[in-house]
């Protein structure tokens, strides 16, 4: 299957940068296409099962408010994290590492289909909102 990456720097300390990412409730923040989201008892951690809701903008290969699951496959407290998204059959892992102490590099890469849910953008623009909502160590 295709995979697609992007890196960037965000402008914020890693323990800043994680404690984001691991409340569930940020997710439709920064991840593209979601709009809600409802994790199951266990929050973050390997094995948990979340009904994730997509937001209302149809297209020609998606129903519009898609309902799916998102599956936590690893969880690396402030390095990695993975997931797969069951609507679009993606398979998602940020990699975070502090490049200072208030700098954090996250890398991500994206696995799944064309056409169905993974767009060579799909990256780039992830990481954008996340640097925009990220801005803890700005000048």
């Amino acid at each position: 299957m295709p995979t697609v990456r992007a890196e960037r720097e965000l402008l914020a300390p890693l323990d800043d940068v994680w404690t984001f990412l691991s409340d569930p409730y940020t997710l439709p923040r920064w991840w593209p296409r979601l709009a809600g989201v409802q994790p199951d008892r266990r929050g973050l951690a390997p094995g948990a099962r979340w009904v994730i809701q997509g937001e209302n903008r149809p297209s020609l290969l998606r129903r519009p408010e898609a309902v799916g699951a998102l599956i936590v496959r690893a969880v690396e407290p402030r390095r990695r994290l993975a997931f797969h998204l069951t609507g679009d059959r993606l398979d998602v892992e940020l990699v975070l590492s502090e490049v200072r102490p208030d700098r954090t590099r996250a890398a991500l890469q994206v696995e799944g289909p064309l056409l169905v849910g993974l767009s060579p953008r799909l990256p780039r623009q992830a990481l954008g909102t996340l640097h925009g909502l990220l801005q803890t160590a700005a000048p």
